[in-house]
């Protein structure tokens, strides 16, 4: 097997393992168990553990990133649409959620792996902000569109609820116009 296979089964397991036994409770030997592989390849590969964890939550971090952004229209109220929509995906304790709350919860204790989900949080924002065209603020609003979907998900692992309807009703009102009215 060519070294990039190798590679990519030891991503693929990381991925399955932080899922099923959360990011703290990987070890080597799972990971190379898991990738059909002697234990001393995770090292070859990748530096620690935990370089292999982070290159391959980010990794896929990244993909849904780059996914849902190319798919965003321009306009703020399409914006909201796609995000809100696309949130049906993940009920909270599907593989993706699980995923994402354990990349978060360990960027609180690995300063670089924090570094680099910073850079995706940061450049979904962007590309948010790009979309928001008429938006006041928009950058300010991309940020907080980009928590919510964040808090929702979360949320989602909580418990039920948090309606896809009604969710699209308030985070319309983040996006519309201001009237004149109203204080910033």
């Amino acid at each position: 097997m060519s070294e990039s296979g190798v590679r990519e089964r030891l991503r693929a397991a990381a991925v399955e393992l932080i899922v099923e036994r959360g990011w703290s409770a990987v070890s080597t030997r799972m990971l190379a168990e898991r990738a059909g592989v002697a234990p001393g390849v995770v090292h070859y590969h990748f530096g620690s553990v935990g370089a292999l964890l982070r290159e391959a939550a980010l990794g896929v971090l990244r993909g849904l990133v780059d996914q849902l952004a190319g798919a965003l229209p321009h306009g703020a109220d399409g914006t909201v649409r796609l995000l809100v929509s696309s949130l049906s995906a993940y009920d909270g304790t599907d593989p993706t959620s699980l995923l994402f709350t354990e990349t978060y919860l360990a960027a609180t204790r690995d300063a670089e792996l924090r570094d680099e989900l910073w850079r995706i949080v940061a450049d979904l924002r962007t590309r948010l902000a790009e979309r928001l065209t008429g938006v006041p603020d928009a950058a300010a609003t991309a940020a907080v569109l980009a928590a919510s979907v964040d808090g929702i998900l979360l949320h989602r692992a909580l418990g039920p609820g948090l309606d896809p309807p009604a969710l699209t009703r308030v985070m319309r009102r983040l996006v519309a116009p201001r009237t004149g009215t109203e204080q910033a």
